[in-house]
Formats: C-alpha cells, structure tokens, sequence
C-alpha cells in the first residue's frame, strides 16, 4: 500500500456522497495503490450508515473505523494512523472545504525530498470573526512559541510520510501540532497553498473556546519538543532564577541593614525571599525528579534518544 487517506466523520451526512465522488475522481487519476480510512467520531446522523454502504461497495480500498461516541478530531486521526499500512499518510476533512484535487501536488511536493507537506487556505472560506481571524492569531503564536513557521496550523489537509509521525502519540487538539513533533525529529517540511471551498452542507464543529484549547495544548508540546528529554533545563532553570532573585532581595535587605539601620524582620520582602528561594530549591528537586522519570521511561522500553533518517549497509532492526 503507497497511500492512505485519513477522513475523519462527524455529522456529515449530506457531504459523504460528494465526498466520495471527488476522492475517487482524484485517487483514480494517480498511478499507486491506495485506501481511504473513514473514522466515524460517533455521528448521530446518517453518517455512519452512509459509510458502511460505500465500504460494502469497494472493500479493498474503503475502510471504516466507528467510535461509540464523540472523542474528538485528534482521536479520530490518531486511530486512522494506527489502522493505515500506506508508506504516504493524507489527511482530509469530510466536509468538503479541503479539495481532494490538490493531493496530486502535495504528493509532488513530497516527491522532491520533503516529509511534510502543509496546506495553506490562503483564501479562507470561513467567517471572519469568528474563525479566521482568531486562527491567524493562533498560528502566529504557535509558530513563535515553537520555531515552526507555517501560515496554517489548523488545515487538515497535510501529506505526511509515514516515518515522520512514528514515535508520538496525539492527544487533546494536538493534530494540529503534528508538524511541531515532525521538525523534532528532523523532517523537512514545506507548505503550499490549496483550494477552500465554503461550507455546503452542515454547521461547523468548532468555535472561540477551540483557541483557548490550543493555546493550553502548546505549554505540553513545547515542553514535549523542548525539554522532555532533559527536563532539568527548565525546572532547574527555574529554579536558578528564583534562587537568584531571592539573593538579590536578601543583598538588598543586608545593604539596607547595615548603611540605613533599617530593620530586615520588619519588610514584606524579607518574606518575599525566602519563598522565592524554597520554590526554587524546590523546583531543582522537581527536575531532579523527572529526570530520573526521563531515564526510567527509555531504558525500561529501550527507546532511543534519536531519530534515523537512513542507513547503508546495515540492518534496519536494532540489536538487544
């Protein structure tokens, strides 16, 4: 299998047909094997049913994965990765905003020596308060926050080879952050702008409050990417900083003892130090601690602290 195709399903019912249609319009244009995994994410319409017809239908390239109920985008994602065998991953929305016609040239893309190709609605069909404007403040701040510049975070549309996404596991609204965990492991990631069309059938599934979660999902990547396997640079960093705000409060207060007379029992900032200096001991001790957690998790599983691009002459299969 060279291709999997990942569509996540949830509520669209009046989309599948047309769906179907403009997945087999452009799969059958392309000279390599292929399979559309379907994840029904508990949709309480036709939906379901729909996609079990079509499965009937063409067996060998349909697949279906239904949910007992609503787990969200990322866990329908993260189940069509586990269940996909294609070298080449494609993800797409279900309600037709994404354009199946633009694979061909993301799979191009990836055919010039890229891991990763991000879609770039560049002509958004959305509302503008709503939905794109708090969009391009999330992907601006995604992009300082982790290094990782692209225009569009949040298009689903994205061709992916296989080995860039081993290694992870997707949890909360992080498949958005999949070209973060890519560059970690040392893709090459490029962005092309693609088709988006205005919704037709259907109401969207996200709103103001999906921000607010990516936002709070960004602290765990960023530590994730930045420092989870030497956690000691941040809680010891830390740590360090208070420890040495805390000496300068006391040197402040010892200075002002001796050349003023001024009581040091009787200032706020007496107290102010010496709770600085206990969260920063404290914090050291916590990065000690998850340091050791660190270790214990890839030598218990013999993870390896590295990625592997290729190897010659060598066997692909580790020694134990």
């Amino acid at each position: 299998m060279n291709l999997s195709l990942i569509i996540p399903v949830y509520n669209e019912q009046d989309n599948l047909p047309l769906l179907f249609d403009a997945v087999y319009k452009t799969m059958e244009s392309l000279d390599t094997s292929w399979e559309a995994i379907f994840v029904d994410d508990g949709s309480r319409d036709r939906s379901l049913s729909i996609l079990k017809e079509f499965a009937e239908k063409d067996p060998e390239r349909i697949r279906l994965i239904s949910f007992r109920r609503n787990f969200g985008q990322t866990a329908a994602i993260a189940a069509g990765l586990d269940y996909s065998k294609g070298e080449i991953i494609v993800l797409l929305d279900a309600d037709l905003q994404n354009d199946p016609d633009d694979i061909p040239m993301m799979l191009a893309k990836l055919d010039e020596g890229y891991d990763l190709v991000s879609g770039w609605r560049k002509e958004r069909k959305d509302n503008a308060i709503t939905r794109n404007l708090p969009s391009m403040i999330a992907n601006w701040i995604i992009s300082q926050v982790t290094g990782v510049h692209l225009h569009d975070y949040g298009c689903t549309l994205k061709a992916y080879r296989r080995d860039v996404l081993e290694g992870f596991r997707l949890y909360g609204e992080m498949h958005r952050f999949i070209p973060v965990f890519a560059d970690s492991v040392g893709a090459r990631i490029t962005e092309i702008v693609v088709n988006h069309h205005p919704r037709r059938f259907g109401k969207t599934k996200y709103g103001l409050e999906r921000t607010a979660k990516v936002i709070l999902d960004l602290f765990t990547v960023k530590f994730l990417v930045s420092y989870s396997s030497k956690p000691i640079y941040l809680f010891g960093g830390t740590g360090g900083v208070l420890m040495i705000i805390s000496a300068i409060i006391m040197a402040y207060l010892f200075v002002r003892r001796v050349f003023y007379l001024v009581s040091i029992t009787g200032s706020p900032l007496l107290q102010t130090s010496v709770m600085f200096f206990i969260l920063g001991f404290q914090s050291i001790l916590m990065g000690l601690i998850a340091e050791l957690l660190v270790r214990t998790y890839h030598e218990s599983q013999r993870k390896p602290t590295y990625t592997v691009r290729t190897m010659v002459n060598l066997d692909p299969k580790r020694n134990d």
